[in-house]
């Protein structure tokens, strides 16, 4: 329906980062990987249970959601593409304050396709619901690309020109300029149009090299972080001499396509992942809230990730991921006052049997943390280096490479 050239999906890599809204067990992100398309699969905890437990078992990016009053936890302009398919979510609710949310994460000329179940077509509350979007689009000023059946794919504008010729008092309104719209976290959502600042690349795909370029590219956004492209291609230096050296220690251990859903819980630039980016992995960047500015770099990179405060749960099923890397974590909810013993406790939920712990961070901090490890039977498997100085090293520094165990029936003592 797009009819990308030579029938591309990925539109020679210009569409890379997907948002796939309602995603049942993520059969749609399965799919897309084959086309260089990562998509975050978002789906709520409801009456269909587990279906993102099922989606992360099939090693698909994936995470627990809902669209409901805060803002997803990722910056504006994150997607290339939104998608909903069979889609009975209210779009219209609250004076469409989840298409406005929308049209937040996406960036420029970026598309939305949506689909209705067959079985409404003839429905004539359903012809209402068409009719009352189409309306609030257009207001939007969002275009039909394309329409079969009960399937239809919308382009956001490119520019700021369209919001300006609207008749005074047309709804929705513009955001003010006051307003954030990379801020994400415990944030409500707001029935407002984000306008373009002149700062914004308003050229479709917001200037942004095709994959994979992009992944190593200094995308322009940098300048609104004060990140200068030498500090992030020596960022993306240092972290690829890193990942070796983790790999180097693990070799003896790590069995052949064992890894597969890896989280990075402080992402800063998105470098480790960026440095795993010939295997056949993916990684869920985790931006702190206090360096949440920094995800929009991840997401321009074609990676994918979300921000999170690690003094609280992670909101993921337990034993979903197979490798978990912390730098400096622990340090930082020690300066907040937060527990490391809690910490600990959520990491071992998150981990699967056999899966892996990367812990780089103060001497002060492995020692403390090693106290812990035979009694969460992370003892399966262990290395403790004494890493080389570099650029990103805060002082003096240990890595704590930690395999758990498989809990067995002897281990189950009261």
């Amino acid at each position: 329906m797009l009819k990308f050239p030579g029938d591309k999906l990925n539109n020679g890599g210009h569409i890379r980062n997907v948002l796939d809204v309602g995603c049942g067990v993520a059969s749609f992100g399965a799919y897309l990987l084959h086309h260089d398309i990562i998509a975050m699969s978002l789906a709520p905890n409801d009456v269909h249970e587990n279906q993102i437990q099922f989606a992360l078992e099939r090693g698909i990016p994936s995470t627990l959601g809902v669209l409901g009053t805060k803002r997803l936890p990722y910056p504006s302009r994150s997607f290339e593409l939104a998608h909903c398919s069979r889609c009975r979510i209210d779009w219209l609710q609250r004076d469409g304050i989840l298409l406005l949310e929308l049209d937040r994460l996406l960036g420029p000329g970026g598309y939305f396709a949506y689909s209705s179940p067959e079985a409404y077509e003839q429905d004539p509350e359903n012809r209402k619901i068409w009719n009352a979007m189409y309306s609030l689009l257009k207001r939007m000023c969002w275009k039909v690309v394309a329409k079969r059946g009960q399937t239809v794919i919308w382009s956001k504008p490119l520019s700021n020109s369209c919001y300006l010729k609207r008749d005074p008092g047309t709804l929705p309104p513009l955001c003010n300029s006051s307003d954030d719209p990379d801020a994400s976290w415990n944030v409500s959502m707001k029935a407002c149009i984000t306008p373009y600042s002149a700062r914004m690349h308003k050229e479709r795909w917001s200037g942004l090299l095709p994959w994979p370029q992009r992944l190593t590219a200094a995308p322009p956004r940098l300048e609104e972080i004060g990140v200068s492209s030498e500090e992030f291609h020596e960022d993306t230096k240092i972290w690829h001499f890193r990942v070796i050296e983790y790999w180097k220690q693990m070799k003896s251990v790590i069995q052949k396509n064992s890894i597969r859903n890896v989280m990075d819980m402080n992402s800063n630039l998105g470098g480790f992942a960026t440095a795993l980016k010939d295997k056949d992995l993916w990684v869920m960047n985790v931006a702190s809230v206090k360096m949440s500015a920094r995800l929009k770099i991840i997401y321009d990179r074609g990676l994918i990730g979300t921000v999170h405060d690690w003094c609280e749960a992670f909101s993921t099923y337990p034993r979903t991921y197979d490798l978990l890397h912390a730098w400096a974590v622990f340090s930082e909810i020690k300066e907040r006052g937060c527990s490391s013993e809690d910490l600990l406790i959520e990491m071992d939920r998150i981990l699967r049997p056999d899966g892996f712990v990367i812990i780089r961070d103060k001497h002060s901090v492995i020692n403390y943390i090693q106290k812990f490890i035979t009694a969460l039977r992370w003892d399966g498997w262990l290395s403790e280096v004494e890493p080389r100085t570099d650029a990103l090293s805060g002082g003096e520094e240990l890595v704590l490479i930690a395999r758990k165990k498989l809990w067995t029936d002897g281990f189950m003592t009261m």
